[in-house]
């Protein structure tokens, strides 16, 4: 699988047109997420970037994390219903239209200079290349997740 870097304009285009084929009625073909819960789900990640949140992870994944943190931006593709940290499981119902437009904000505005400089308190030290491959691989699985 070819990992694509969000910072090309031309790959967060894409991710964007993908974005936008969603519809309250796409529906998922693995998972226990609706597609708004799912919009909202991969906004944190985002966020994660931008150093606006900071996931806490369990002891034992901020003790492995470091070893483990290529998963996030390599070749292979995530496997379906992997661990999520609690605060990224979203069960409450959410407003579609919100949570695309929220989406989309998000993935427009990513950059470089958005990215933080400091280290993912589960996976550590990420650099900004890090960061957007594993920005685009997450996008990418959950837009896979609701067929586009």
């Amino acid at each position: 699988m070819e990992i694509k870097n969000l910072y090309d304009d031309s790959v967060k285009q894409e991710i964007i047109d993908r974005i936008t084929k969603l519809t309250p009625a796409s529906e998922t073909k693995w998972g226990k997420m609706n597609v708004s819960q799912m919009l909202h789900h991969c906004q944190l990640p985002v966020l994660a970037a931008y150093g606006t949140i900071k996931p806490r992870g369990n002891f034992f994944l901020r003790l492995l994390g470091p070893m483990f943190k290529s998963v996030l931006y390599n070749e292979n593709p995530y496997k379906q219903g992997l661990p999520t940290d609690k605060m990224y499981i979203i069960t409450d119902e959410k407003d579609f239209e919100k949570e695309k437009t929220e989406l989309l904000n998000l993935v427009e505005k990513f950059s470089e200079s958005a990215v933080t400089k400091l280290p993912h308190p589960v996976f550590g030290k990420l650099s900004k290349e890090q960061w957007s491959k594993a920005t685009w691989k997450h996008l990418d699985h959950h837009l896979k997740q609701f067929g586009v």
